[in-house]
């Protein structure tokens, strides 16, 4: 059986989506975050960088999301949830697949961890900090930030779906980006981003992942 180690509130949350899309039975092991946010150390024991999601298959440890994802659909015929082969769709599908790791969450990262360094410093230097964060902030992680998000919902509003105008993986794989930055991110015009967290989060299997889960707290942003 394929086993999710499964990090609270984080990017694990698509993998359990698309295992419920293709139908697999999986078994969840969930880790609790410690106060500073980072993943606990017991998770070096599944892969030496210690981050999740990974996932244990027929003997494989596999990590990093957009990996996981494209073995998934591999594996246990998951061509439902991808364009064919030879066409603009296909092609879109593989841009986000690896866009969604690759150039959306590292600025999604700078921005989260910008927001934070104040509180990590000591106490007579976090106005300074302060000061840095939000000018960093202001000048090069939001207006990077803006374009991605102005960058998706044109996107979005061509056929409602990443890929084309069906649903898939890639999809799952643009989720998270798309629900943490709109936490995150003061943007303008986004309807057609609303409408695609509506249609994602209204998946049955969107849903059954959450059970399966647990904490998620993008689920309601």
């Amino acid at each position: 059986m394929i086993t999710v180690h499964y990090l609270e509130n984080s990017r694990a949350h698509r993998i359990l989506w698309l295992l419920e899309e293709l139908g697999l039975e999986y078994e969840v092991k969930t880790y609790k975050r410690a106060p500073d946010m980072r993943a606990p150390a017991s998770l070096k024991t599944v892969h030496p960088l210690g981050k999740s999601p990974v996932i244990e298959d027929k003997g494989r440890v596999i990590a990093e999301s957009g990996a996981i994802i494209e073995y998934l659909v591999d594996a246990y015929g998951g061509e439902a949830l991808r364009p064919a082969l030879r066409t603009d769709e296909r092609r879109r599908y593989t841009y986000w697949l690896h866009y969604a790791e690759g150039s959306a969450m590292p600025l999604l990262l700078l921005k989260l961890l910008f927001s934070r360094l104040p509180q990590q410093m000591p106490l007579l230097l976090r106005p300074v900090a302060g000061l840095i964060s939000k000018g960093v902030s202001a000048k090069l992680i939001d207006p990077q930030l803006a374009d991605h998000v102005a960058f998706w919902e044109s996107e979005l509003a061509r056929d409602g779906w990443f890929a084309g105008k069906a649903f898939s993986a890639a999809d799952i794989a643009m989720s998270f980006p798309v629900e943490a930055g709109m936490t995150r991110i003061k943007v303008g015009e986004t309807a057609a981003l609303r409408r695609y967290m509506a249609a994602i989060r209204a998946r049955p299997a969107y849903q059954r992942a959450l059970t399966r889960g647990g904490a998620y707290v993008y689920a309601t942003s």
